[in-house]
């Protein structure tokens, strides 16, 4: 059995940008946001982090800053994944010295690899750090998606601790289970989906909705381990409406939108991600209002 990194909800953290740098500042006060909302944990320089966009040094800047600005209070995860095996281990290692409990790697993207090669990849990783893994299944950005056999191969490393799955394939999670048991963890890597995730033995969420609702998304969570599922499934039903409205189009354009409406400021999006319509920023504003968030800009 494999302790998880954490349980309970973990924001995947959007990176606030000013006049074309991190703007430090803001992330310091979206971090003490949730360290004072519930938050259970943190993700830096996830998808929802834009870390794809990010570079190098500010990379390990924004890993470094969270871990000093977080001071233990929860656990801090880093998202150190790359299609580049080598560039991987050398980021996750940084990542490993510089405090972070764990660290985030999603499946390479763009060469992708066969079954065998995820197996080398993560496997190559997990040997050279010194922190436990998360790995990151999310077939509709990288093309590519493990198999039951595959999470089980891997689970048999004591650093690679579990899976943030964003495949939305249930039968998947239920077969890992049977297979895997407590030696893979399991977060749910989509906000609509936390709670049946929960049922199938998740650990809690990674999620993108903790950004502008931490409590709420810490207290789906907390209900469903506290017994009270009725209430957790209400909770999942209720911000049905906003969930979807924070993926009409792609992460995180509207969450960053959210954000801003929310009194922050999460600055600009780097390219090629761009503001979302006029259309869908009015479905988000309902979808907010509705939530009982106040809207202030």
């Amino acid at each position: 059995m494999k302790k998880p990194i954490f349980t309970g909800s973990n924001v995947a953290i959007i990176t606030p940008f000013k006049d074309k740098r991190v703007n430090f500042e803001e992330l310091g006060k979206l971090i003490d946001f949730h360290l004072n909302n519930s938050t259970d944990s943190i993700t830096i320089c996830g998808t929802t982090g834009e870390s794809a966009a990010l570079t190098d040094e500010e990379h390990r800047e924004c890993i470094r800053y969270c871990v000093e600005r977080v001071n233990g209070r929860i656990p801090v995860i880093a998202g150190t994944g790359s299609n580049d095996t080598n560039y991987a281990v050398s980021l996750s290692q940084y990542a490993c010295g510089a405090g972070v409990d764990g660290i985030l790697l999603v499946t390479p993207y763009y060469n992708k690899t066969s079954q065998t090669g995820l197996v080398k990849h993560f496997t190559y990783i997990a040997d050279r750090v010194t922190k436990p893994m998360i790995l990151y299944n999310v077939p509709s950005r990288t093309g590519m998606c493990f198999t039951a056999q595959t999470y089980y191969e891997l689970s048999k490393h004591p650093m690679i601790n579990g899976i943030k799955e964003a495949s939305g394939n249930f039968s998947l999670i239920a077969e890992t289970r049977a297979l895997c048991g407590d030696d893979m963890n399991i977060w749910s890597g989509n906000d609509d989906q936390i709670v049946p995730i929960l049922a199938l033995g998740g650990k809690g969420v990674i999620s993108v909705l903790a950004n502008i609702m931490p409590k709420e998304t810490h207290d789906m969570v907390a209900l469903y381990f506290e017994g009270k599922v009725k209430e957790s499934c209400d909770l999942q039903i209720k911000l049905y409406e906003l969930i979807s409205a924070l993926f009409t189009e792609v992460n995180p354009m509207p969450v960053k939108a959210a954000a801003k409406l929310m009194g922050f400021n999460p600055g600009e999006l780097r390219m090629p991600l761009c503001d979302i319509s006029e259309k869908n920023l009015e479905i988000l504003k309902k979808a907010m209002i509705n939530a009982g968030i106040p809207i202030k800009a």
